[in-house]
């Protein structure tokens, strides 16, 4: 049986700046449609492009409740989360590239 991956994530405009959390279950294909713009409206017209935090999960239902619980949360702890794990909310996205996930 194959395992499948999926992917609660976070996007930023720059450090600091206006956030979008989704989920899916291909990170780098999705991070590729929002640079692109062919993701979401709300990430074209704000330029959230910048991969500054993900989670990987096995369970797709699980995925999807953490993402409606992170977009529920105050702006403040979202950039906690991002911050404790990126401090410098450096684009997670060219490493992703490098190793291939």
């Amino acid at each position: 049986m194959r395992r499948h991956s999926y992917f609660t994530y976070i996007l930023a405009s720059k450090a600091g700046g206006t956030l979008y959390v989704g989920v899916t279950n291909d990170l780098v294909r999705r991070t590729m449609q929002h640079r692109e713009g062919s993701a979401s409206s709300f990430t074209r017209r704000y330029k959230v492009h910048r991969l500054v935090y993900f989670e990987a999960h096995t369970d797709v239902e699980y995925a999807i409740k953490r993402e409606k619980n992170i977009k529920k949360w105050k702006r403040a702890w979202k950039i906690e989360l991002i911050s404790k794990s990126n401090p410098d909310w450096h684009d997670l996205l060219p490493g992703l590239l490098r190793s291939g996930d």
